[in-house]
């Protein structure tokens, strides 16, 4: 594992990955003046905590994202001012949070976001089918993260973990717009020198990531591949029973496209899918394709959609703004919703895949050396 991770930081070293320049002053007078921070946390990781607050001078709702200075006896404010410099390049696209301020204590810097009230797009991925999103929802959603995407891509930032967690709605009911969030893992790639890293949150990874070959913008379109399976099937594409597994699925393309898993789905629709979990990035398509692709296109649907998603008000005052990851609501066992789970027999072929706790490989701290085979 030493001499993998001393691999990545001499490749890292050849050219900048990361941004230095911040558009965005960082305040001087306390957080804690201007903001009254709420008993709503809403997400937790490693190293970073998300709360609701409320500006105190306007009343108005934003999410305040407290990031570690030091992680595990590194600094690692390079991370965070790479995080604030790519909020500031995206300022101008509407399908990126907006970061609003920038604060610093001894130990901390906290980024005042906006607030995403409709909560994760994870939420459709692992709802029951009479809430499920219909096919045409699945479309426009889609369609407003590859805008975000494909503006990402045209300024040399990959995000590198795009997953449903990290893709929120402005409203659940009804169904918002999408918000894309948590740059923590981007970073800047160009045409000069190759980009290899080991980071990801496991479900979602590329193959170029597990074999350690350069990183590239197709590597985000094999997780868009696995957010629009896991939208339109309720299913995570490759998880296994462990990570190794879950790899060996991922390094195999090992994709259950049955009958059963995507009934009343369109054959554009999976085609489409096809056309992005590809083993070799250079074959995916990339983010500008996808929106020319014909099942963005389609003005009507052959096959009768899913019902359209109707967020009970329970689950919509649950939906709130995680930019990191929320280990207990990612913990949900999300199963085929196409399929009657009491009519499966013990001799089915067909095995629901859950859904597990999605910890991404952050930078600025030691990599597990089971993501490397």
């Amino acid at each position: 594992m030493c001499e993998s991770r001393c691999r990545r930081m001499a490749d890292r070293d050849k050219r900048p990955v990361l941004l230095a320049h911040t558009q965005t002053a960082f305040m001087t007078d306390s957080f804690y003046s201007n903001y009254t921070v709420t008993t709503k946390e809403l997400g937790r990781g490693k190293f970073a905590v998300v709360k609701k607050c409320i500006e105190k001078a306007t009343g108005k709702e934003y999410a305040a994202k407290f990031l570690k200075k030091r992680r595990r006896g590194l600094d690692c404010k390079a991370d965070i001012l790479h995080e604030i410099a790519v909020l500031d390049e995206t300022k101008s696209n509407p399908r990126v949070v907006d970061l609003y301020e920038v604060y610093e204590t001894t130990n901390e810097i906290i980024l005042i976001l906006e607030y995403a009230a409709g909560g994760e797009v994870f939420n459709l991925c692992v709802a029951d089918r009479d809430e499920a999103p219909s096919e045409k929802d699945v479309i426009r959603l889609l369609q407003q993260t590859l805008e975000g995407i494909v503006f990402l891509h045209q300024n040399n930032i990959v995000h590198l973990d795009l997953k449903p967690q990290n893709i929120l709605l402005t409203s659940s009911l009804p169904l918002g717009d999408i918000k894309i969030v948590d740059f923590g893992l981007s970073r800047r790639v160009d045409n000069v020198g190759e980009l290899r890293e080991i980071t990801g949150t496991p479900e979602y990874v590329a193959p170029e990531i597990l074999n350690y070959d350069p990183i590239s913008t197709e590597t985000d379109m094999w997780s868009i591949g696995v957010l629009v399976y896991m939208l339109l099937t309720g299913k995570s594409p490759f998880q296994g029973e462990d990570k190794q597994e879950t790899f060996l699925n991922i390094s195999q393309v090992n994709v259950d496209y049955s009958e059963e898993t995507f009934e009343g789905i369109s054959e554009t629709a999976i085609g489409f899918i096809q056309q992005l979990l590809v083993k070799k990035p250079e074959d995916r398509l990339n983010a500008e394709a996808c929106l020319f692709h014909p099942w963005l296109q389609a003005e009507e649907l052959m096959i009768n959609p899913a019902p359209e998603i109707m967020p009970c008000a329970s689950q919509s005052e649950e939906c709130t703004k995680p930019l990191e990851e929320n280990p207990v609501r990612s913990l949900t066992f999300g199963v085929c919703r196409h399929l009657d789970k009491e009519n499966i027999s013990d001799e089915s072929t067909i095995v629901p895949k859950r859904f597990r706790f999605d910890d991404s490989y952050k930078s600025c701290h030691e990599v597990t050396g089971e993501l490397v085979f």
